[in-house]
């Protein structure tokens, strides 16, 4: 059984989205959940180590930005993005930065981002007179 890989499907996936065949810049995917009281972000960042990846919130924009190193080696069939990647996420409430926390394992990098204080539900006790 023979197996034929074009080339071409990537060079044109590069062309409809704008890049040109030297560009290494990638847009890195994401999810994003909102649980009561902070933001909970996934984003795919295989073979990355955490010292790859430069993290920062200012004014509620979190920012995430990295470099993929490329391998020298020759393929047959390259769809894994490499090069730079620089994502900006602008959080819906305020939030508490200096208690956020990130890790990245097998590939995934978590960040926990607790919503501020101020931005959180407030309980008022209703008081029979």
């Amino acid at each position: 059984m023979n197996y034929y890989i074009s080339p071409r499907r990537t060079y044109l996936t590069r062309r409809w989205n704008g890049e040109t065949a030297d560009s290494a810049e990638f847009t890195l995917p994401v999810d994003v959940r909102e649980e009561e009281a902070a933001y909970i972000i996934s984003a795919l960042v295989p073979g990355m180590k955490a010292d790859d990846i430069r993290l920062q919130i200012d004014d509620n924009v979190l920012t995430i930005q990295g470099v993929r190193p490329e391998d020298e080696a020759p393929y047959l069939l390259r769809e894994l993005p490499y090069g730079t990647f620089r994502r900006s996420l602008r959080l819906p409430v305020e939030v508490d930065g200096d208690a956020a926390e990130a890790t990245v394992a097998d590939g995934l990098l978590t960040l926990r981002i607790p919503k501020a204080e101020t931005a959180l539900p407030k309980t008022i006790k209703v008081i029979s007179k």
